[in-house]
């Protein structure tokens, strides 16, 4: 092909041309070991106001990922159109092999390779360029991945241990990939203690399933235990997650081992206790399960004092995996003194970055007594007629030593009014300080709910280890498919082990100084629902809970530290649940004199919102600021913006150029004013222009006697497309399936109107292009 045909080429066309032969050539399977335009990552959310929209431009895709076996990256490669130099994309790729781990990474527009190799022998060098024809095969690749990761040639036949996939499962994320794979190849050193740390909501249980599948289609183990600490859990695995174990899974029940099963899930509290009797895990011997599983291990089962460290001690020659999405660092626990270092991390930031997890706002609400204190008269008592002590009383003692009912009441409305002006059945979870705060909550929020809660008796609920008819509401709570309940007060049970994906609340009237509580907490929010169009979510504070964001240990790396951790105590164990319960009862706080008062007026003093930014870190900006900057990005001047506008043979093209910055102009329509365009919008908040609305610009041309130089017909198709662009917008306008509607169907059919009115599309075309021209003229450039 001559050069410069071969320049004109599209990307595509010179992968499909000479890039995909030329791997093909080398030996590389073209449907088990190539996998084209691969999407590493989505791109992050981006939240402002109560609009969010995905940041298409750090969207991480992937030309090529080639892989040994599937399921096991070992390269990737980047693909140019041929205007571009065989190396322009090598860094692109570079990006790629440091997300996948893989020593190898290539670029390419047609002509050759250019390769880097992070483990070159000795004298070779980094970075090369390869002729199209010597691309290197398979086994050269695995050999470099094998040597870059230090994996013994005897673990093959363990490490390409297929995953388990069917027809209605989504392909593994690149970071799952990664956290399975690690896991494989620590086994195969011979490893036998691992933690993996992975934020909630990004499928700590599926990429669990598929590590176990792994191991025990290789028979690398036979029996394992997978413990976890609430009933919810081991229900929730057993027939979403595990379920292709089948028949040979089972959860224990009555207090009993059974040998016959392979897969066991467990609470912990079923099978330990503080009696020698309640430790059921001893009926089998200790070679029983060559693999046990510790799922949300930061919550007391490495405490070197608690009864469940027994059941890791008891069955130590297994291999040992903990799992945890906040590794819990104190005096008295340490996951990492137990486990090691983390096998493989992959933070809420991380997840936030990449796309998969959801961003959120914050809400920040300071209450005058709480703020400023109040003390009670002298000789003052409460509504129990006990004597309230003479002191000030602040945030602190808000809802546990003193109960101000003015305040909780003052909470509810707040709550209510924030869903009233969003969605009114978005699932709410309210954190409250104890089972007493949260029924009293629970009722605030009847009352403040007023026909909602009348239409529906469930439309909040007390969801507390004590209440069986809440606890009873909670797979419905945290169904996407049931409505009701809404809203949810409770205190400690909802903090962990929920899977309330649709979450779009969360609202922190608790004390909490636990990083790893708050971790835990914020989780409940972090999903993505995209049936559900959940894509942020809100966290209400009323009691500054939201300052430990500030905290670096919030996301940052687990370190032990050696100062007793007051705020977080070991864990005691749970009572001795019966068998279908969780065991979770919440301690309401016998013995804390609590004073009721009633009368008290209560305000609001300060408020103000904040939203994930691009750094991690909470930023106080409007949907206005983050657009403007982001126009910015991509048009540094008026001038620049109106050569780049009018130049588009598509503003639809312009319009898809902001949306991948993550800006969507219809969010910003409902902020401005729906009446004004797209190229109003931008112009007015980028570059403070007076804005015009459709209809304005609309009979500025019409005024204009622009049609004059059309004949009769044309001029009323023009003039009929000049309302639609009043009414509905410029998209309208450049999409042709406008002619089927009203008024255009009374004149003829598409092709009637384009051939025969215009004399054809080209005509037609032009036509709409001039149209376009004098709609955004403006009328002082016209003068």
């Amino acid at each position: 092909m001559d050069k410069s045909e071969k320049k004109k080429l599209s990307e595509t066309d010179i992968c499909d041309l000479f890039i995909t032969p030329a791997i093909k050539n080398a030996g590389w399977d073209p449907i088990r070991q190539i996998r084209r335009e691969v999407t590493l990552s989505p791109g992050p959310v981006v939240v402002r106001g109560n609009m969010s929209s995905r940041n298409k431009k750090k969207k991480k895709f992937a030309d090529y990922v080639l892989a040994w076996e599937p399921g096991v990256p070992v390269a990737v490669v980047e693909a140019k159109a041929n205007d571009h130099t065989v190396s322009q994309g090598l860094q692109q790729a570079l990006g790629y092999a440091e997300i996948l781990q893989v020593p190898s990474a290539f670029s390419s527009n047609g002509d050759a390779f250019a390769s880097h190799n992070k483990v070159p022998a000795t004298g070779e060098e980094i970075e090369t360029q390869l002729p199209l024809d010597q691309f290197p095969p398979p086994p050269t690749l695995w050999q470099r991945y094998k040597t870059y990761r230090n994996i013994e040639d005897a673990s093959d036949d363990l490490l390409l241990q297929p995953y388990h996939f069917d027809a209605t499962e989504k392909e593994p994320r690149y970071y799952q990939v990664e956290a399975i794979n690690r896991v494989i190849e620590a086994v195969a050193k011979g490893n036998r203690r691992m933690l993996l740390v992975m934020a909630t909501g990004t499928g700590k249980t599926y990429t669990t399933f598929q590590i176990i599948w792994r191991l025990w289609q290789a028979r690398a183990v036979k029996r394992v235990l997978f413990l976890v600490d609430r009933n919810i859990l081991a229900d929730q695995t057993l027939v979403n997650d595990f379920k292709p174990f089948g028949s040979v899974m089972t959860k224990v029940k009555n207090r009993k081992i059974d040998p016959a099963y392979e897969i066991h899930l467990a609470l912990y509290q079923a099978i330990t206790g503080p009696d020698e009797a309640d430790k059921i895990f001893k009926s089998v011997t200790p070679d029983f399960f060559d693999m046990v599983v510790i799922d949300e291990c930061h919550r007391g089962s490495a405490a070197e004092d608690s009864d469940w460290h027994e059941i890791l001690n008891y069955f130590s020659g297994a291999i040992q995996l903990g799992l945890t999405a906040t590794p819990r660092e104190t005096k008295y626990v340490s996951n990492i003194s137990y486990f090691g270092e983390p096998i493989y991390t992959y933070s809420l930031k991380q997840g936030i970055q990449d796309g998969f997890l959801a961003p959120y706002k914050v809400v920040r609400i300071d209450i005058d007594k709480d703020i400023r204190g109040w003390t009670p008269p002298p000789g003052m008592v409460d509504d129990l007629g006990q004597a309230i002590e003479h002191r000030t009383y602040n945030q602190k003692d808000m809802d546990r030593i003193l109960v101000l009912n003015q305040r909780t009441k003052l909470v509810a409305k707040r709550v209510m009014q924030l869903l009233r002006a969003t969605d009114p059945f978005s699932k709410t979870i309210i954190f409250c300080e104890d089972i007493d705060h949260a029924e009293r909550m629970r009722k605030a929020i009847v009352n403040a709910a007023g026909q909602l809660a009348i239409d529906n008796a469930k439309y909040v609920m007390r969801i507390t280890g004590d209440s069986p008819e809440g606890k009873a509401e909670l797979d419905n709570f945290i169904d996407p498919e049931n409505p009701f309940p809404v809203i949810a007060t409770t205190s400690d049970l909802l903090t962990t082990g929920v899977d309330a994906k649709t979450c779009k609340l969360i609202v922190l009237d608790k004390t909490i100084h636990s990083m790893t509580t708050f971790k835990q907490i914020i989780g409940r929010g972090t999903r993505i629902d995209e049936d559900n169009n959940k894509w942020f979510f809100t966290i209400m504070d009323f009691k500054k809970a939201t300052k430990l964001f500030a905290d670096p240990e919030f996301d940052g790396e687990p370190v032990v530290i050696y100062e007793p951790d007051d705020d977080d105590p070991p864990v005691p164990p749970d009572p001795k649940p019966d068998d279908d319960d969780d065991g979770t009862i919440e301690d309401p706080g016998p013995g804390i004199q609590k004073f009721v008062v009633n009368g008290v007026p209560v305000s609001i003093i300060a408020e103000r919102v904040e939203y994930y930014g691009p750094d991690g870190d909470l930023i106080t900006e409007s949907y206005r600021d983050f657009t403007r900057k982001q126009i910015h990005q991509e048009f540094t001047s008026l001038d620049e913006f109106l050569a780049r506008w009018n130049a588009a043979e598509k503003k639809q093209a312009i319009i898809d150029l902001l949306e991948e910055h993550g800006i969507i102009l219809e969010n910003l329509a409902e902020e401005v004013g729906k009446d004004f365009g797209d190229f109003d919008l931008i112009c007015h908040i980028a570059f403070d222009q007076p804005p015009l609305t459709r209809k304005e610009r609309a009979n500025n041309v019409k005024k204009r006697n622009y049609f004059t130089k059309y004949g009769e017909q044309v001029r009323a198709v023009l003039a009929a497309l000049l309302d639609k662009y009043a009414d509905e917008g410029i998209r309208t306008l450049e999409n042709a399936k406008v002619l089927k509607m009203k008024p255009f169907s009374d004149m003829g059919t598409p092709m009637e109107i384009i051939n025969t009115v215009f004399g054809g599309k080209a005509n037609y075309d032009n036509a709409i292009a001039e149209l376009e021209k004098e709609l955004f003229i403006n009328t002082e450039q016209r003068a």
